[in-house]
Parts: C-alpha cells; structure tokens; sequence
C-alpha cells in the first residue's frame, strides 16, 4: 500500500466510525438532553485523543502554534461543536437513517467550498459525482 492510496483507506475507516457515531449516538441520547450528550461525547473525545496523542509520543506545546494555526483550528473547533449539537438534536427528534444522509450532504458543500476558498477544481466527472451524492441525500431525507 502506498502513500498516494492511503487517504483511502483513513477515509473509509472514518465513514465506518462516522456510521456507528450514528448509531451509538441514537441509542444514547434516548431520554437525555441532546446538548448533554453532546458535551459528555465531547469529554470523552478529549480524554480518549489526549491520551492517544500523549502515549504514541506525539505530544507538544500548542501554545508554540502559530496565530494563523490556533485561528483556524479554532474556527475548525467552533463549527464542529456546532455541528455535533446539530446532529444531535436531529437524531433525538428524526430517524437515524434520515439524518445521516442530509448530514452527509456536507460532502456536497466541502466541494463547493473548496472550489470557492482553496482554488480545487474537480473535473467534470466529479462535479457529476458530486451531483448524484446531493440528488441522494434529497431522495433519502424525503423518502415517503
């Protein structure tokens, strides 16, 4: 396996957890607060990524960050408190499989933000692709 492909292989471990985050997070918040669910998720991200970034020695000073670093991850950080109270609250009042799909649909609008803010120009095969993503999110969100 090579470098080039292995974005692939993070990438589709990511959608695997991303799908079970959906799952878990609807069994849990089941008669609790969605923003307390939300925070106690929060804290035990921070506990469990402290001790992986702690223990594979990974570990440095952020305050030797960069202003333009700490400005965006922060911003980073803020949108996705954001979208993880959200997605909570969806899944407390919606159905697991009509919330993930419309929450997927910030793989349409990272396409067009990246167009619009970091200069990628997908090719017309993707914008194809990119299309179809969006025509599913529509047909599955508002299936009869």
């Amino acid at each position: 396996m090579t470098s080039h492909n292995l974005w692939f292989y993070w990438a589709l471990l990511s959608a695997v957890f991303a799908a079970l985050t959906a799952i878990f997070a609807k069994i849990g918040i089941q008669g609790v607060d969605s923003d307390l669910a939300t925070l106690v998720r929060t804290a035990i991200i921070m506990i469990v990524l402290s001790a992986f970034v702690w223990f594979t020695g990974k570990w440095s000073s952020p305050f030797t960050l960069p202003a333009r670093t700490w400005l965006f991850l922060g911003l980073s950080g803020l949108a996705t408190g954001a979208s993880w109270v959200c997605y909570f609250r969806a899944l407390q009042i919606g159905d697991a499989s009509k919330v993930a799909p419309v929450d997927k649909l910030s793989l349409v609008l990272v396409a067009l933000f990246a167009f619009a803010f970091l200069g990628e120009r997908p090719a017309l095969r993707e914008w194809i692709g990119i299309a179809l993503v969006a025509g599913g999110v529509l047909l599955l969100a508002f299936k009869r």
